[in-house]
């Protein structure tokens, strides 16, 4: 990676896009060069991010190297000529990456939630001129995301983008974080000037997903993205099961379809709605089938009793009530007629 690289233009004009990668947590000096090493011969890394320290659930877990990761930080930019970057959670955080050069600040995920934490931040970093990225907290809340970024920047930071790493939910999907593109579209909308890069990592939450994300990511106009990487994700101490090796990452962009270095947000916008759209189609179809399967279910129920499969008055009555429903939520009456006849002859069909 050349060293001209400016991170404060990109901030003004993100025409090409940001990759920022490195370990989930600076584990040893020789993990932390290791991996930079190999970083630094993939071009569109721009940024060696490491977790100094790390908000663990149980606090029997690793924590963090601390503040002697920061020196290995400082060698790796030294060395290989990347920036670096590393996550504040506490003021006194602020004051050690300032001591050690970091150039670059992230706000975690679980710090956002919480307003006074990210104000207490603000406040330590008045009069720094440090760029700074806001994760998305961990709830879907856009002004929980939005407020973060504004007490920055009441602050006086003038650098400041966001970070989309999906958010948590008691669902079971295949994501660790489910992205929930809306979130990040909804934040653009309100905020068009704060560039948004997507952690692909803490989406997936596995390595098997990162290729499928990152191009949805691409495709959804990202301006950048934080990839986890470690020179033996196997044996890392932190989300092992979400970091790549470099030269997995180098083979990773080969496969990826880039449609533009810069991208129309306004096309976004209507990507974005296009997605949410064929989600809705999808959860659409998975209820209507789940629905048929209980029809059945109640076919074979009525054989057994010999009940009539037709209960015309139970009918009516549904189909009202549905009708009613459907036009106080603002629908066309005869579309929402046309539709439950449809799936009532087939659940009929179905019990014959």
């Amino acid at each position: 990676m050349s060293e001209s690289f400016d991170i404060r233009e990109w901030f003004k004009n993100p025409k090409e896009l940001l990759v920022i990668s490195g370990p989930c947590s600076v584990e040893s000096r020789e993990q932390l060069l290791e991996t930079a090493a190999g970083l630094s011969e993939i071009d569109k890394v721009k940024v060696l991010r490491g977790g100094i320290w790390k908000p663990r659930t149980r606090p029997d877990a690793f924590e963090g190297i601390g503040e002697e990761g920061l020196k290995w930080m400082r060698e790796a930019k030294e060395q290989f000529g990347l920036l670096t970057m590393t996550e504040v959670a506490v003021p006194e955080h602020v004051e050690l990456a300032m001591k050690y050069g970091i150039d670059v600040l992230w706000v975690g995920a679980r710090t956002v939630v919480n307003p006074f934490s990210v104000q207490e931040l603000a406040n330590s970093l008045k009069g720094c001129d440090v760029p700074i990225f806001v994760k998305n907290p961990i709830a879907p809340d856009v002004k929980l995301w939005l407020g973060a970024i504004e007490r920055l920047e009441g602050a006086g930071l003038k650098y400041i983008g966001a970070i989309h790493r999906g958010f948590s939910s008691y669902d079971e999907t295949q994501y660790r974080n489910a992205p929930l593109w809306e979130i990040p579209i909804e934040l653009l909308r309100l905020r068009r000037d704060v560039p948004i890069i997507t952690d692909i990592s803490h989406i997936c939450g596995c390595r098997e997903l990162l290729q499928e994300v990152a191009q949805t990511a691409l495709d959804m106009g990202t301006l950048g993205f934080m990839i986890e990487t470690h020179n033996d994700p196997e044996h890392a101490l932190t989300d092992a099961n979400q970091q790549i090796t470099p030269e997995s990452l180098k083979k990773a962009f080969g496969k990826l379809t880039f449609r533009k270095k810069k991208f129309d947000r306004d096309e976004v916008v209507l990507q974005k709605y296009r997605k949410e759209i064929d989600e809705i189609d999808d959860e659409l179809l998975n209820l209507i089938a789940k629905r048929m399967n209980i029809s059945e279910k109640i076919g074979n129920f009525k054989k057994e009793h010999k009940v009539a499969v037709l209960q015309m008055d139970r009918w009516k009555s549904i189909l009202d009530d549905h009708i009613n429903k459907g036009t106080n939520l603002g629908l066309n009456e005869e579309s929402v007629k046309e539709i439950f006849e449809i799936i009532h002859k087939d659940s009929i069909d179905r019990q014959l």
